[in-house]
């Protein structure tokens, strides 16, 4: 019912000027009522290079460099932990506390150091005396200097050892956040044993900064190249649409997605995009080819076929079957069918095609 409806509601709108026999069926022309025409709008085809959208797939992944991993450089018991998997935290804060036999030994050791770079630097003062009233070699000299160097840099090791562990007065250690920025791994607990070999204790980001990592397949690798604009949407934020620029294509295919990748670096001031979140990332494709190009809004398509309607002379319409090169949101790049300067219905152009084709 809603055909037969569309079609007499099309009909009523035409108003023949002439006989049925003055008509040219052939050519499927047919004047039309002047209340009509004042609804009808057309735009001439013109030659634009072709512009298409490029739609790609991709996440949000950390920057490499934002990002580090804390690892124990020695043994211990966790007592305690003072942070969760997203929290904010800043450089040098305390995350945990590490009871370890290793430092009582780090302790020892720099007594022990302490102790022996003052004795060598008491031998290097007689020496130097000794030497300056020429009751010791130079050779001798040297050798006393060495001691010192040696003996200072053993306690330097350790100190360093000690600076890193961040060892207390309790026989423990406390470990601190090496950066500024929010938890994003997390794996420690208290009572856990740790070691030089344990997996990573956690992870910090710097999340103020982040890449986009897009999904780029081989038929597509033509179009995609460094420096493109892009536009990205998410489900997170629908309407939203984030600018950027391809920074970088990676020259090695993904070995199980079967991609390469192209990456977008994004500031991330809001915090806005997540790790592991989903984007739509959308690119232009220009060529300079010059085709001949309409409105999207003027296409019509039936029957597996796309067509437009065009004004051929003064209140005379005519369908024509078009073949399509490819199209973006606004613009449809025809191959054939039509030609410049064509005049093609952007408006009530259904009504036109339903009262010619149903002739």
């Amino acid at each position: 019912m809603r055909r037969i409806s569309f079609i007499l509601t099309a009909t009523y709108l035409f108003v023949a000027c002439s006989g049925e026999g003055e008509k040219d069926k052939k050519n499927q022309e047919t004047p039309v009522s002047e209340a009509f025409l004042k609804n009808v709008k057309t735009v001439s085809a013109v030659l634009k290079s072709q512009e298409e959208d490029l739609v790609l797939t991709g996440k949000v992944e950390y920057d490499p460099d934002r990002i580090v991993e804390y690892s124990p450089i020695i043994n211990g018991v966790v007592t305690n932990t003072f942070f969760s998997l997203g929290d904010k935290v800043g450089r040098g804060q305390v995350l945990a506390y590490v009871k370890s036999m290793e430092v009582n030994s780090l302790k020892s050791e720099k007594a022990s150091l302490q102790a022996e770079l003052m004795t060598a630097k008491r031998e290097l003062q007689s020496a130097e005396s000794m030497h300056k009233d020429n009751m010791l070699s130079d050779t001798e000299l040297a050798e006393a200097r060495a001691k010192v160097r040696q003996a200072s840099a053993e306690l330097g090791r350790v100190n360093s050892d000690m600076q890193v562990t961040g060892t207390n007065s309790k026989g423990g250690f406390s470990i601190t956040s090496p950066m500024s920025g929010y938890i994003v791994s997390k794996n420690i607990a208290s009572g856990m044993s740790i070691s030089p070999d344990s997996d990573p204790l956690f992870t910090v980001a710097d999340l103020s900064q982040v890449w986009i990592s897009a999904n780029v397949y081989a038929s597509n690798l033509q179009f995609v190249k460094e420096g493109m604009p892009v536009e990205m949407t998410s489900l997170s934020y629908p309407g939203e649409v984030f600018e950027g620029r391809v920074t970088h294509i990676s020259q090695v295919f993904d070995s199980e997605e079967r991609v390469l990748k192209a990456r977008i670096v994004m500031a991330n001031p809001e915090l806005k995009f997540k790790p592991e979140m989903s984007m739509i990332i959308k690119l232009k494709n220009n060529t300079e080819n010059m085709k001949v190009s309409v409105p999207v809004k003027a296409l019509i398509f039936d029957e597996n076929k796309d067509f437009v309607i065009v004004e051929e002379s003064n209140h005379n319409f005519k369908i024509k079957e078009i073949k399509l090169l490819g199209h973006n949101e606004d613009t449809a790049y025809i191959a054939s069918g039509i030609s410049e300067g064509e005049k093609v219905v952007i408006k009530d152009q259904l009504l036109i095609y339903s009262h010619l084709k149903n002739k």
